[in-house]
């Protein structure tokens, strides 16, 4: 039986904000054909708020029973660790051309708005989620067609 007096039952508005503001992120990604999209961002940034709350509370009650000295962001140290192998993998290089790396590093700060709201700064995961859409949907339409690393740029 669910018993709604339960301290856990704080953090579920906090997994809710993070899952949804990883989808808002994740939506210019599914919009333009990406591979990773509005559940790949929603997942990343849900996993390191849990993760992120796990390491703040999670723990309290055995190191109260121990006598341990607990170190919260070393979870969240291994949040970002594990979502730079999750980006590594999405990082493709065609010949000159790198492709997934925008994505990758999408990810990877979908991951950091998950963590912000894990542990309570809601503006900032929001302002982040803002800046984020911002960078990928009109920033695009700045960007030189081709970004390519080797072109001549000689007169």
């Amino acid at each position: 039986m669910l018993d709604f007096l339960d301290p856990e039952w704080i953090f579920v508005p906090r997994l809710l904000l993070a899952a949804l503001l990883g989808a808002v992120v994740g939506f210019e990604r599914e919009y333009f054909g990406k591979a990773a999209g509005l559940r790949t961002f929603s997942l990343v940034s849900l996993g390191a708020c849990l993760f992120t709350v796990l390491s703040l509370a999670g723990f309290q009650e055995i190191a109260a029973q121990t006598g341990a000295v607990i170190d919260p962001s070393r979870i969240a140290a291994q949040v970002v660790v594990g979502i730079g192998f999750l980006g590594a993998g999405l990082i493709i290089f065609r010949g000159f051309r790198v492709e997934g790396l925008t994505t990758a590093a999408g990810l990877w700060v979908s991951s950091a708005i998950g963590m912000s709201v894990g542990v309570g700064m809601y503006l900032l995961a929001a302002v982040t989620s803002i800046l984020m859409v911002i960078i990928f949907f009109f920033l695009k339409r700045i960007e030189p067609e081709e970004h390519d690393g080797h072109r001549d740029h000689a007169l």
